[in-house]
């Protein structure tokens, strides 16, 4: 079996070819190099135009040392009833976007996108301004994007993280036990300078490629991070087996016990999850942090690694229990 491998990437960009944007292509690609990502993908507003500048700048080519980054091609949809993102998309592609929420439209863009492998993801779901908040039914869709810029901005397109958040925990409280859910991202929505990689998704894959990459997400093995110091190892052990993020473990019956690692954190705190909320905490200095629970009373663990003050450096995707 290949090796699995993390790496770092920023799947909400925008260049000057999205309004507000200030970015040339060529100059967003080389601050996410500077910022220590592996992958980005080039999201504009409603067009593809731009695809091959993007394109022309990284690719998917494990046996090219030269390819240390790869970009990714895609579009921001933006509807009048909420934003989503088309992730992997063919070159030229375009996905349609004059429709309501309820038109039935939506469904057949869906299609198109994992067509050619492609993954949809909810944009800034409680973003505030009116065409931000995601009204669409979520069926259909790959992931959320739980986490969008800065955990609090002022910059008017930057989402309500805290409610995305929430609404996203509550979704996995009820989804689990019947056995689907859908993973949380987080990106930087990159309009200016200074903005990529904050914060960006880290994801298992065994081949530095875009398809891995995407496998990983739509398979939930990820989590979020405020910048490339912040470093997370998560797992989950019932006597001998064991699992990691975004997979299932079989405890048997077993006690299941949650293990987690933080650095580049100073300070800060780190919660569990469960289906009820925050169940265990503890400082992010310690070497290990753990907590034991069982599958009887935990559907699912999950991390949150919070600064003193509450603003979120990292968060999990989840670790089911059988």
């Amino acid at each position: 079996m290949p090796d699995i491998a993390w790496y770092r990437g920023d799947c909400h960009v925008h260049s000057v070819h999205s309004s507000g944007g200030e970015l040339t292509p060529a100059q967003a690609v080389a601050a996410a190099r500077a910022a220590g990502l592996d992958f980005v993908a080039g999201t504009e507003h409603n067009t593809a135009e731009a695809h091959e500048l993007w394109r022309g700048l990284g690719g998917d080519d494990p046996d090219d040392p030269s390819e240390d980054l790869l970009v990714l091609l895609g579009q921001e949809v933006v509807t009048r009833d909420g934003h989503w993102l088309a992730l992997g998309l063919a070159p030229g592609q375009l996905v349609g976007w004059d429709y309501d929420a309820g038109e039935g439209a939506l469904e057949a863009e869906l299609a198109e996108v994992h067509r050619v492998g492609g993954l949809c993801v909810v944009a800034h779901p409680c973003a505030p301004y009116p065409t931000g908040t995601f009204q669409h039914p979520h069926q259909g869709f790959d992931a959320v994007e739980v986490w969008n810029g800065p955990w609090t901005s002022d910059v008017p397109w930057q989402a309500d993280n805290e409610a995305a958040l929430a609404d996203w925990a509550a979704g996995l409280a009820a989804d689990v036990p019947e056995g689907r859910w859908r993973p949380a991202i987080g990106n930087s929505d990159t309009h200016l300078d200074g903005q990529i990689a904050v914060p960006h998704t880290v994801v298992a894959a065994d081949r530095f490629r875009a398809d891995a990459l995407l496998a990983g997400i739509r398979a939930g093995r990820s989590w979020i991070a405020e910048s490339a110091a912040v470093q997370v190892t998560f797992s989950v052990s019932a006597g001998e087996r064991h699992a990691g993020i975004g997979e299932r473990l079989a405890t048997g019956g077993e006690a299941a016990v949650a293990r987690v690692e933080v650095r580049g954190v100073p300070s800060g705190v780190v919660t569990f999850h469960n289906q009820d909320g925050p169940v265990h905490s503890g400082p992010t200095h310690s070497s290990s942090l753990q907590w034991q629970t069982s599958a009887a009373d935990s559907a699912f663990v999950r991390i949150e690694i919070r600064h003193p003050e509450g603003r979120m450096a990292a968060l999990t995707n989840p670790i089911l229990l059988l």
